[in-house]
């Protein structure tokens, strides 16, 4: 952990636990901190250094813990706030770091602030913490998808509507409003006494989970803080509300991090996040990995995943997304997870363990800060046919339960998630007799798990493969082919049939290696055969690092099918 102030961040590997599935310690049939504890080892085994939690705050549980009742309080089922400081020491002695996801803009209906203005007669004096009106306004968002805010009748005494951000029973935290008007009394204007409070009750609770040793948050849902039915100024103000948290935390926390869910709104002004998160429900992801077998996706048009043996889809969705988010920020830190808590998991339908590689060295050698979901070290997958437990189902084109089972550990009872009856998990274990366990694939060198373990090693010792390096991408179809840090040739081929790499590809009359982080494009998309220009000459693909199913012949990489390859490379002292 040498790296200081937030630099850290850049060189993260990270691990998100959803902490209801991933080991039981007292057998009640829900995870908790002390079976995380009880398995620091097997994290730190993988080589990660950053531990990312779900929320883990008291709370009702309607929405899995993204409905807090206590954001200074660690949900009873989870353990206590010592477990949790236990959990935050004991990682730092194997050189791992823990980030909590942060709740900022609702809380609970069970939230005692929420409470106590629901029994009141009208507004509280202070200035209210949430958000109410009389009558329904005549405006309102121009949209309906999960996330957007909606008006919900109260159940008194209070009268009227409060607005929430997700589910009814999560009612949005009053951060002000853009085009504060007299004739709604209710639209506050950002600085008016409720927002205030709300601002310094943010800080309060970072800086609480900050003295505990945590090393920053994930915020949930960061942007829908200031309201605004247009959006786009709200996200604006939001970003503003931000900026001045990130100058408070440069003077009072200089280590700490923040991760938006999302992207951050590039508004003109300085970034107030440390870096953006490419999730699994939006395009760039989607349009890599998403094969459509957890459900359809509301928030774009379905597109074949270029991750995907049929070979139908393109990484130039991705590849525009990745440029965008670094267009004026060319050393932007960008988030890419494996799978996450909110869609599906790498391995998914008929994606079977042997096209996980090609996905995987992407993941972890691209140049984006990985982050390894829970499970997917040893290609757990998702489950489908899950009942709606804790609002897994938000849409009814998806059941997020399919990538929440609990974690597989051994052949053993629940497979030694839980003593528990199986009958009282939190979700049922896989029923697939073949299902992976870390048991199983621990002295297994061909194993899943061996490979994750490898792949991190690789990219720990080899800077050229972190977020640090440039990339330059050769080939932009089948098969993906990418220089990083003009040292280290990466070839993917993700589908079921062969595919050739020109060699002369990798030099082309235009391409450029960028001295940042950022990415350039020489060659084309069309795949095999297509050089862009001269100069193969002077460049060699070396010794292989690592390679599966890949032949060099006549100046070409021919791949099989799921086939890749890691190779150092180098140029003629002429073209050096």
């Amino acid at each position: 952990m040498a790296a200081m102030g937030r630099e850290w961040l850049a060189d993260a590997v990270m691990y998100e636990i959803y902490p209801q599935s991933f080991a039981d310690s007292d057998g009640d049939g829900v995870g908790d901190l002390r079976g995380v504890i009880d398995r620091l080892d097997h994290i730190a085994s993988l080589g990660v250094n950053v531990i990312w939690f779900n929320p883990c705050f008291a709370s009702p549980f309607v929405d899995a813990g993204y409905d807090v009742s206590d954001y200074l309080t660690i949900a009873p089922r989870y353990g206590t706030n010592e477990d949790m400081a236990e959990l935050v020491v004991k990682a730092r002695q194997k050189g791992i770091r823990v980030l909590l996801d942060l709740v900022a803009g609702h809380t609970s209906i069970e939230h005692p602030w929420f409470r106590k203005e629901l029994a009141a007669d009208g507004p509280d004096p202070e200035g209210d913490r949430y958000i109410w009106c009389e009558e329904l306004p005549v405006r309102s968002w121009k949209r309906d998808m999960p996330g957007t805010p909606a008006w919900v009748r109260s159940p008194g005494p209070r009268r009227g509507y409060y607005l929430k951000n997700f589910y009814d029973e999560q009612p949005a935290l009053n951060f002000g409003w853009v085009g504060a008007s007299p004739d709604e009394p209710w639209r506050d204007p950002i600085d008016a006494p409720g927002p205030r409070r709300n601002r310094q009750a943010l800080r309060d609770i970072i800086a609480y989970w900050l003295g505990l040793g945590v090393a920053g948050f994930r915020v949930d849902m960061a942007f829908s803080l200031v309201k605004d039915e247009e959006l786009a100024q709200g996200y604006a103000e939001t970003v503003e509300l931000w900026r001045e948290i990130r100058s408070w935390l440069e003077a009072d926390h200089p280590d700490a991090v923040l991760i938006p869910e999302g992207g951050e709104p590039r508004t003109g002004g300085s970034l107030a996040f440390d870096a953006d998160f490419f999730l699994v429900i939006k395009d760039a992801h989607a349009s890599l990995f998403n094969n459509h077998y957890a459900g359809r996706l509301p928030f774009q048009a379905p597109r074949e995943p270029f991750f995907d043996a049929e070979g139908k889809g393109s990484t130039r969705p991705f590849l525009d997304a990745w440029n965008g988010a670094r267009q004026g920020h060319p050393d932007r830190p960008i988030i890419l997870a494996t799978a996450d808590h909110d869609f599906d998991r790498l391995r998914c339908g008929p994606r079977t363990p042997d096209q996980l590689g090609t996905a995987l060295i992407f993941l972890f050698t691209w140049g984006n800060v990985p982050c390894l979901y829970y499970g997917d070290e040893i290609g757990m997958r998702y489950v489908p046919g899950l009942p709606n437990v804790e609002g897994s189902i938000c849409n009814p084109g998806y059941n997020r339960a399919g990538c929440r089972t609990p974690m597989q550990w051994d052949d053993g009872v629940n497979a030694g998630f839980s003593t528990a009856d199986p009958s009282r998990l939190y979700l049922p274990i896989d029923p697939d007799p073949d299902r992976p366990t870390v048991a199983a694939q621990e002295n297994d060198p061909d194993s899943t798990l061996a490979f994750v373990r490898k792949l991190i090693a690789l990219r720990r010792a080899t800077p050229a493969l972190g977020t640090r390096a440039s990339t330059r991408v050769v080939n932009e179809g089948y098969p993906f082919a990418y220089v990083r840090g003009g040292t280290h040739l990466v070839v993917l081929n993700p589908r079921r049939e062969p595919a050739t790499l020109d060699i002369s590809e990798i030099v082309g009359e235009t391409g450029t290696e960028t001295t940042t982080g950022a990415t350039t494009t020489t060659g084309t998309a069309s795949g095999a055969g297509s050089g862009a220009g001269s100069g193969a000459a002077d460049f060699t693909v070396g010794e292989p690092i690592w390679t599966s199913g890949v032949t060099e012949q006549n100046g070409e990489l021919r791949l099989d099918g799921f086939a890749y390859g890691i190779f150092a490379t180098s140029r003629s002292a002429s073209d050096a």
